[in-house]
Formats: structure tokens, C-alpha cells, sequence
């Protein structure tokens, strides 16, 4: 008896999606726009975004040149967005702000537009090129709209993906210091330092150069080590006077003495 019942009401499941399937297949083939656009606004209240985006793209030609053909647009691309799909939803977005500047629905487009970025943004290790178009969209809003009441959540996503950018330069600088390629490494930490000279990365960077300016110079031939040692001995400087306490003092104030010896041997001038 269960399983009769069981079998039934899986089939009656079945038969009403292939129904409502066949409903809409039927509307899309009907040629009469203002059943499909129904059709698709019925399906978009319910929250069924893959059916009202295909209703809605459906009906899409038949408005061409009509009042109605900014919010079909419109209404298709938030589908896309709200069904995950911000690859597609990015592009439907950039082309209707490109269109449809006028729209009473720009704000909005130009803020999904935005959090499309935002949501393809992946972490810190892996390429940040999202990162940096989610971050150019949100200057744009936040310029267009300065009084919308997204501008703070906006400016929240905006620190949060500087942070990502600031990490991402932590860990590419590092990475050419963990793989011995120390001339790479200074440069890049050198530059994490200039671009995000807040970093919660602060003192660490600043040591990680002077370790890697030492062990370049200690790798280098003997006509480059001299000048290397002095720009070491620079960055040694600059680490004690921001970070006098730190607790990577005593290993910094070694390589620092390491090369005030070389430097004194080959009866080099230094003012240590």
C-alpha cells in the first residue's frame, strides 16, 4: 500500500513539472509577447529565476524600441544574477547601463553590475584580476551615487577587497623569497610596501627585506656583495627605527653585523 502511494504521488510530481515545462514551452512558441512577458513575471514573483530568464529572453525581441524593453532587459540580468550566474549577469548588466543610461532601473544595474565582480573575486592566492574590476565598479557607483543607500556596504566591500589585494602582493612577494629568488622578492616586497604602506603585513615585510638583501648579497659574486651589503645594512636601518621592539630584532642585528664585517675587511667605509 505505501509503495503504491509512493509510486503515485512521485508520478503526480512528474506529470505537474513536465506540465509546467509543456505550459511554457507552449507560451515561448505561442508568437504573442504580452502571454510570454505575463508568463515571465509570474515565474520572476515566484523566485524561478532559469524559467523567467528564459521567458524574459523570449520576449525580449518583440519589445525592441518599446518602453518595455529596458526592464526586460533589466529583469533577465537580475535573473542571471540571482540565480549565481554573474558571468552572464555582468554582461547583460554592462550592456544595459551602456544602453539604458536613462533607466529608472540604472542604480540598481550599476550596483549588481558591481557585486557581479565582487562575488567572482576569488581568495588571496589565486588571480586578482576580479578583485580589481569589482573594485573599479564600486569607485564608479560609489561616484554616481554618493547618496545611495549601498554606498556603506559598498565601502565595507571595498576595504575588504583592498584586503585581498594587499594579501595577494604579501603572498606573490613571499613566494620569491620561499623559492631563493631574492632579487625578485626584495623588488616585490618593496612594492607591497609603497602600494599598502598600512599593511597588517607591515613589519614583516620590512624584515623580509632585509633578510632577503642579505642573503642576496651573501649569494652574490664578490665585485657585486659591497654595494649589496650597504643597501642591506639601509633596509637594516630603516627596520630598527620603525620596529626598534621587534621581536625579529636580534636575527636582523646579526646579518646587520655579518655584513659591518664584511664590509670592515675589505676596508670598506661605513658609518654602522
Amino acid at each position: 500500500m505505501k509503495q503504491t502511494l509512493l509510486h503515485a504521488l512521485c508520478a503526480a510530481a512528474i506529470a505537474v513539472s513536465l506540465s509546467g515545462c509543456g505550459g511554457m514551452n507552449a507560451v515561448l512558441k505561442s508568437g504573442q509577447p504580452d502571454r510570454i512577458y505575463a508568463m515571465a513575471l509570474e515565474y520572476y514573483g515566484k523566485e524561478k529565476w532559469q524559467r523567467a530568464s528564459t521567458l524574459f529572453e523570449g520576449a525580449q525581441h518583440y519589445y525592441i524600441g518599446t518602453p518595455r524593453e529596458d526592464s526586460i532587459s533589466f529583469f533577465n540580468a537580475r535573473c542571471k544574477y540571482k540565480n549565481r550566474d554573474y558571468e552572464a549577469a555582468a554582461q547583460l548588466l554592462d550592456d544595459f547601463r551602456r544602453k539604458f543610461g536613462r533607466s529608472g532601473f540604472i542604480e540598481d544595474a550599476e550596483g549588481m553590475y558591481a557585486m557581479c565582480f565582487y562575488y567572482l573575486s576569488p581568495g588571496p592566492t589565486r588571480d586578482q584580476t576580479m578583485t580589481g574590476q569589482a573594485l573599479m565598479a564600486i569607485n564608479e557607483f560609489v561616484s554616481r551615487y554618493p547618496e545611495s543607500e549601498q554606498v556603506d556596504n559598498f565601502l565595507n566591500i571595498h576595504k575588504e577587497l583592498t584586503g585581498r589585494l594587499e594579501e595577494k602582493a604579501y603572498l606573490n612577494a613571499y613566494t620569491y623569497y620561499k623559492i631563493g629568488r631574492y632579487k625578485s622578492a626584495i623588488t616585490a616586497l618593496k612594492n607591497a610596501l609603497k602600494e599598502y604602506p598600512d599593511s597588517k603585513h607591515r613589519e614583516e615585510i620590512m624584515f623580509l627585506i632585509v633578510d632577503a638583501s642579505y642573503r642576496f648579497a651573501s649569494n652574490s659574486i664578490a665585485s657585486k656583495q659591497t654595494d649589496r651589503y650597504l643597501a642591506m645594512i639601509d633596509s637594516f636601518l630603516s627596520f630598527k627605527e620603525a620596529y626598534p621592539e621587534s621581536d625579529r630584532m636580534k636575527e636582523a642585528e646579526r646579518m646587520a653585523k655579518h655584513a659591518r664585517d664584511y664590509l670592515d675587511s675589505n676596508n670598506k667605509d661605513n658609518n654602522i
